[in-house]
């Protein structure tokens, strides 16, 4: 948690570095998204023309290379994101902005972007997570896609949760990511 709130200090390229690893990461995994992070740098995701971009997402293997390269040349638009989320005085407004104005962003990408910038109190509810919760009996079933209603309730029990352990959100949804995995990655 520590090393996420180290770039909640850092400026804009290195935030918005984060939302494009995260627009990387829906229906891929986190390593395949942090080794394209790091080949391209906060550089290549603001400066990469549209087709150079897509060629380096497919180099790397990331199965959804045209989508993503096009989702990540919208988002330049909000290249100062980090001034845009400082503007919201609660972190759920601040999710919601996302989910609305950054195409390829839902709630899951939207949560996992703000706990890598430092915000603590929204939950990741990816398939690791839902399924730790469904084998604890949390949840009946692991949703196959996720309302914005559906998300809410879930995230709603791990807030219940994480209230009577004495963990914020972000370190239960990152301890349940571990429990699954056996590993902890961003």
């Amino acid at each position: 948690m520590r090393e996420f709130k180290e770039l909640s200090r850092k400026g804009n390229e290195e935030w918005f570095s984060e939302l494009c690893f995260c627009i990387l990461t829906a229906n891929s995994t986190a390593r395949r998204g942090m080794k394209i992070q790091r080949e391209l740098g906060s550089e290549g995701f603001l400066t990469l023309p549209l087709e150079e971009l897509r060629h380096k997402l497919r180099a790397a293997g990331h199965r959804f290379s045209n989508i993503r390269a096009h989702f990540i040349v919208e988002a330049r638009r909000f290249r100062n994101i980090k001034n845009i989320i400082e503007r919201f005085t609660d972190v759920r407004q601040a999710r919601g902005w996302l989910v609305e104005n950054v195409r390829g962003v839902g709630y899951k990408e939207s949560s996992h972007f703000l706990r890598n910038v430092g915000f603590d109190d929204v939950a990741i509810l990816d398939r690791h997570v839902l399924s730790v919760l469904h084998e604890y009996e949390l949840i009946d079933e692991v949703p196959r896609s996720l309302t914005r209603r559906r998300y809410l309730e879930i995230e709603e029990k791990l807030v219940r949760l994480a209230e009577k352990l004495g963990l914020t959100l972000g370190e239960l949804d990152l301890y349940l990511w571990y429990l699954k995995t056996g590993e902890v990655l961003k």
